[in-house]
């Protein structure tokens, strides 16, 4: 499998080297050339446990690393999870919830992040390299990527969050590890200033190739690769409990890489009917869904922090394809974005459709879920539930993703059920009296370049 830039401006390159370039070098998003036909595969894939299913998907697109390496890693990867199934499918009432937090740090992310940390591990060990790894957070890539490669060999990681923008909770599981390869920063800024730090770094090719830089947020191909798995898993279970051919999925997402990874396995052959793509009030992707109109607004803070963005960094793969995979069209489409903060697109894409749920519809699904059914959902989910309600066709099984555990926010479960101490978490607890280590910096490319060079030790 070769790898391309949505901006058309790279050569083809393997999965190794696009994995250790995460962003393309012309400042695209890596691709890969096609997507491999797995619709015959299907019924042979039913039976497999997550781990087997998951490399069978990853082994498609990773094909410049052995076989037995690959298991090894996949292996390794969910034994670190709390669930023999990885991510479990519950009923609940109507809808089924498909958990994605039974990680390390109890959000969807670390279903990519305990694999990327060995991936690089494994590429960097074979070249014999260092990486110094720059993301931004709006709150759970931060702790998952810094448990993904916390205490590894020959990589560092540098974790920008918006100072004050998220959760309690979300900004202990970051602060509290202390390892000698982790940087926390506090970032006097939203988390769209976060993301644009990062990929000036990266645009800044000399400055990236004299430090080594590595990606782990979603602009990063083998993040998105790695979150395939789940939605064949989770249909395949709900396909059995109900008999139907097809399902569809709500997703609730700010930055479109969720998303985009359930599209790949449409993509692949998956038979889904629909993806509802849902968001808080921060709507700038539901709104492209309903009108065809990319429009950035103000950042809003919600009760759903990881989705309190504006620019969907993958939205770009995804207008990619819009464009007839054309990348002189979709480099236009992104400049005219860039310099009107608008772009219009006739919305023609059957398999999407956009929701919003906004605060008092977030606290009611948290409320109802829980009194109907005492189940208990995190804000991020509750954004989802909310929608699908809202949307969902009672002829075709409706999976709604449970990117976060309850327990890591506390505070909302506490305003929508008026009960405090419903949502705890053993692993939670046990940070609370931890030494905690964090670095405030302006929201400033230059500041953060500054700060790398200080910290970084050839």
């Amino acid at each position: 499998m070769r790898y391309i830039s949505t901006r058309g401006g790279i050569e083809p390159v393997a999965f190794r080297e696009a994995l250790m370039m995460g962003l393309a070098r012309d400042g695209g998003l890596i691709l890969p050339e096609r997507y491999p036909d797995v619709s015959g595969r299907l019924a042979a894939w039913r039976g497999l446990s997550y781990a087997e299913l998951a490399f069978e998907i990853m082994r498609l697109y990773a094909t410049d690393i052995p076989e037995a390496e690959l298991r090894r890693m996949v292996g390794e990867a969910y034994a670190t999870f709390d669930h023999p199934e990885v991510t479990p499918v519950r009923k609940v009432g109507d809808l089924y919830i498909l958990e994605l937090f039974h990680g390390p740090t109890l959000a969807f992310k670390d279903v990519a992040l305990q694999m990327l940390g060995r991936l690089f591990e494994y590429q960097l060990e074979a070249e014999g390299g260092e990486l110094n790894i720059v993301a931004a957070t709006s709150g759970d890539t931060g702790s998952a990527a810094i448990h993904g490669v916390r205490g590894r060999k020959r990589q560092r990681i540098f974790v920008m969050h918006p100072a004050g923008k998220v959760s309690p909770v979300q900004e202990m599981q970051m602060t509290s590890v202390t390892d000698d390869n982790v940087f926390n920063l506090a970032v006097s800024g939203t988390f769209d200033d976060c993301q644009d730090i990062v990929k000036t770094l990266f645009r800044d090719l000399a400055f990236r190739d004299a430090h080594r830089l590595g990606a782990v947020n979603s602009i990063n191909w083998a993040r998105v690769m790695a979150q395939v798995t789940y939605y064949f898993y989770a249909a395949f279970r709900v396909q059995e409990a109900t008999g139907c051919a097809t399902v569809n999925f709500t997703v609730p997402t700010g930055n479109f890489g969720d998303i985009f990874a359930g599209y790949v396995a449409v993509r692949m052959g998956l038979p889904v009917s629909k993806l509802l793509l849902a968001t808080n009030e921060n709507d700038i992707l539901a709104r492209f869904f309903q009108s065809g109109e990319y429009a950035l607004g103000k950042v809003h803070q919600s009760l759903s922090p990881s989705m309190d963005i504006q620019i969907a960094s993958n939205f770009e793969r995804y207008l990619y394809h819009r464009s007839g995979d054309d990348a002189a069209l979709l480099t236009q489409w992104m400049e005219t974005f860039a310099k009107d903060g608008k772009l219009t697109i006739p919305h023609n894409d059957a398999l999407f459709e956009g929701g919003r749920g906004d605060t008092a519809m977030t606290l009611a699904a948290i409320k109802d879920t829980y009194e109907r059914h005492g189940y208990l959902l995190d804000p991020h989910t509750a954004v989802g539930v909310s929608v699908a309600q809202t949307r969902r066709d009672t002829n075709i099984p409706m999976i709604c993703l449970a990117t976060a555990h309850p327990a890591k926010f506390p505070d909302a479960i506490a305003a929508a059920t008026g009960q405090a101490g419903l949502a705890t978490h053993p692993s939670i607890e046990a940070l609370r009296d931890k030494p905690r280590r964090c670095a405030p910096i302006p929201a400033s490319a230059q500041h953060v370049a500054d700060y790398l060079r200080c910290h970084v030790h050839y």
